[in-house]
């Protein structure tokens, strides 16, 4: 049994599916905690804003904006968090959910070890070939690299068989 169970989640089509795998494997006496992260250019935004300075002021410009932009997307993710992590409720089973800002290959890893997780539930997205080298790929990040067990959910449209299969129908009327 796990008694505490990370799920990090994307707002791909792929992301109901992970969290319904966590859910499953989840007991009343578990935690589910729902991770978002919203990977922004931090040079983008001043370490210094909603410290209370004149920067948080519309002084700076364009910088602003974006804080205003990435405010924007947290609260955004934070409700679909809230809305997706519904079901567990229902089920008896506490969780908690927050949107963070930086790198999720790096974030998911400390966040897993910082609270004590027992497994990490994540999607695996089907990159292929020439897009997985140059994007990466996090669930392979995050095996390699966190204190814990992770179990990777396969995402609906990247089984090689399934294209195989439906390239490979041939109609005969």
């Amino acid at each position: 049994m796990f008694a505490k169970i990370l799920v990090a989640l994307d707002r791909s089509p792929e992301a109901e599916t992970v969290f319904n795998f966590a859910l499953s494997l989840a007991q009343p006496e578990s935690e589910l905690l729902l991770v978002h992260f919203i990977d922004w250019q931090m040079q983008d935004v001043s370490p210094w804003v909603g410290v209370g300075t004149l920067y948080d002021l519309n002084l700076s410009g364009d910088r602003y904006w974006h804080h205003q932009r990435l405010e924007t997307e947290v609260e955004i993710a934070n409700d679909w968090l809230k809305a997706l992590a519904e079901p567990a409720k229902q089920h008896g089973v506490r969780y908690k959910y927050e949107c963070q800002i930086g790198n999720c290959n790096l974030g998911i890893g400390d966040l897993a070890k910082n609270w004590g997780a027992d497994v990490i539930v994540i999607g695996r997205r089907s990159q292929r070939n020439i897009s997985e080298i140059f994007l990466g790929s996090v669930s392979n990040y995050v095996i390699h690299h966190t204190p814990c067990s992770v179990l990777v959910v396969q995402g609906n449209n990247s089984s090689t068989g399934d294209r195989l299969a439906a390239t490979s129908e041939v109609n005969y009327s």
